[in-house]
């Protein structure tokens, strides 16, 4: 029996990944079943599918999927999909810690990962945990979507408002602002994600002073018609330096004021708690007893956790957005 071989995945190869995930997950995904997803998600460039597998003797053992943050060669990615066949969970592991070699990329991580496998990749010395949750109430004389044991709105300072991108020739003549965060975003990725995803709309926003770009806000209302009851407003992604984040703070409560929304919400790892209670947002906690519903169509009146791993923790930072989360609850085709 030969030596396991960790390798990215060849032109052509697509369909062949594809099955073997299938044969080996416990459910059949939608985002490598339902060709719109695949597209955006994996379909790559050159015909080179965003997968990377370990094979033995002609026989895949693992395979994982990712997806790029950026159009540079050796760009950051988010792992996405991760099976092993049966028997073979090692071998996955060490297919995920080969995964920066495969790709180029510094930094790899994982939106949305099941709590029991964090100590897998705590095992390799990367960071695995609870992805914090935030929000912002409206004043309202009652709130039908969150339950409450206390309405805690925090003050907000007006500074710096925001400014409606409405193309993506706006989106490439502004550029991207500075940032330490990483994974590190540019405007290929942000044309993908909030201009061209196949089902949300989003909203973009920039954030400039003195007409120097500081940031972009992306936020994606869900509509009362949707939740069937109030809107809400998810802040799904913020790029730019923290201290701009508490200066939009009044322009984000405005925002949640002219939407009529209920709330507005922010799954975010990386900016500290301090500076999201400076932007007036509310961190809620697992033993609280708040509660913020985050699938709302239709509403579910419960908490939802998330949990991330990245292999670069230092000036790390994650949201709702990244990799294949905020996106619609559909079957499999």
């Amino acid at each position: 029996m030969s030596d396991v071989v960790f390798r990215h995945a060849a032109a052509g190869e697509e369909r062949a990944v594809i099955d073997f995930i299938n044969q080996n997950f416990d459910m059949r995904l939608p985002l490598i079943n339902r060709p719109e997803f695949y597209r955006h998600y994996y379909a790559g460039t050159g015909g080179v599918p965003q997968f990377v597998v370990a094979e033995q003797d002609g026989r895949y053992l693992s395979a994982a999927g990712y997806i790029r943050a950026s159009a540079a060669a050796g760009g950051d990615v988010w792992v996405s999909v991760w099976v092993a066949a049966k028997g073979h969970n090692g071998v996955g592991l060490e297919l995920m810690n080969a995964l920066p070699q495969l790709t180029g990329a510094e930094v790899v991580a994982c939106n949305n990962i099941r709590p029991k496998t964090c100590a897998f990749y705590r095992f390799l010395g990367w960071q695995a945990q609870r992805m914090p949750h935030y929000y912002r109430l409206a004043s309202k004389g009652e709130y039908r979507l969150a339950v409450l044991h206390r309405a805690d709105i925090l003050p907000v300072r007006p500074d710096l408002g925001l400014e409606k991108v409405e193309t993506v020739d706006e989106l490439f003549a502004l550029g991207m602002p500075p940032t330490p965060h990483t994974p590190r975003k540019d405007t290929w990725y942000m044309r993908r994600r909030y201009f061209h995803y196949p089902h949300f709309t989003y909203d973009v926003w920039a954030v400039r002073e003195n007409g120097r770009l500081l940031a972009y806000a992306v936020t994606r209302t869900v509509s009362a018609q949707d939740t069937g009851c109030v809107p809400v407003v998810r802040l799904v992604d913020f790029v730019g330096e923290d201290a701009v984040l508490p200066r939009i703070g009044a322009a984000l409560d405005a925002l949640l004021r002219r939407e009529k929304a209920e709330y507005m919400d922010c799954y975010n790892a990386g900016i500290p708690a301090a500076v999201w209670r400076a932007a007036g947002f509310v961190e809620r906690l697992p033993d609280d007893g708040q509660i913020i519903p985050n699938y709302l169509t239709p509403p579910l009146r419960e908490n939802t956790e998330y949990y991330y791993f990245t292999n670069k923790p230092d000036n790390f930072v994650m949201f709702k957005a990244d990799g294949d989360q905020d996106r619609p609850n559909l079957p499999e085709e």
